[in-house]
């Protein structure tokens, strides 16, 4: 299906008017997961992405079927910045992970049609969690890909198939660690720490510009 620019933006627009939180909590949960999913995924082709519209497939009328996660990761598929994620320019790979947080407006229609819409575009998994409550819930495609499986804070602590990130409960809500047993930080701390390695990579690479230096020596 080959179609100009103009009905693209009509068919798929890369907004649906809605806010990227309404709240800072949400806000900061959000931002913090996307910055340490990055982190995690550095060294791998894989698409982050926070409050980004995923259109699975073409119509030739609107609306077109979409969501926009929270988060969302699509392993296999490179970083880099875009408008919207449409699925048929992105190699057909759907998102594999999604990632919910929920606000006071949300309601569990919303989260509903949200699962369902996961389910039937090929999400493997799915989280959800309301950092005033501190309930969570999730859904982990079955190996055999035709029913999920349930989780919650009874089956914690969890690690995710996919990613392999940690899920556990402490009293001031939930924890999210790396496969190494690391923390998720917060935001700033992972700037901060991409910061640092950019500035010893820059010192060593000046040091090999010095007369006479050993690479040996750094």
């Amino acid at each position: 299906m080959v179609q100009s620019s103009v009905t693209s933006e009509i068919l798929y627009p890369d907004s649906d008017g809605k806010p990227m939180a309404d709240n800072t909590i949400q806000y900061r949960w959000i931002v913090r997961l996307v910055s340490n999913l990055k982190q995690l995924l550095k060294h791998q082709v894989a698409f982050v992405a926070g409050d980004l519209l995923w259109y699975p497939v073409q119509v030739e009328a609107p609306p077109a079927p979409a969501q926009a996660p929270d988060v969302m990761v699509v392993l296999g598929r490179p970083d880099g910045d875009r408008g919207s994620y449409k699925q048929w320019e992105e190699e057909n790979i759907a998102p594999q992970v999604a990632f919910e947080i929920l606000s006071p407006s949300n309601s569990a229609r919303e989260m509903l049609a949200k699962q369902s819409f996961y389910k039937e575009h090929g999400v493997l998994e799915m989280f959800f969690y309301d950092p005033e409550s501190l309930d969570f819930w999730g859904l982990v495609r079955s190996i055999s890909a035709e029913d999920f499986l349930p989780v919650t804070q009874i089956n914690f602590p969890w690690i995710s198939p996919t990613l392999g990130i940690r899920f556990a409960m402490a009293e001031e809500g939930l924890i999210v660690f790396y496969p190494d047993g690391e923390l998720f930080q917060d935001p700033e701390a992972v700037i901060d720490e991409r910061n640092q390695i950019k500035r010893e990579r820059d010192r060593a690479l000046a040091k090999l510009q010095e007369p006479g230096m050993d690479p040996e020596q750094l």
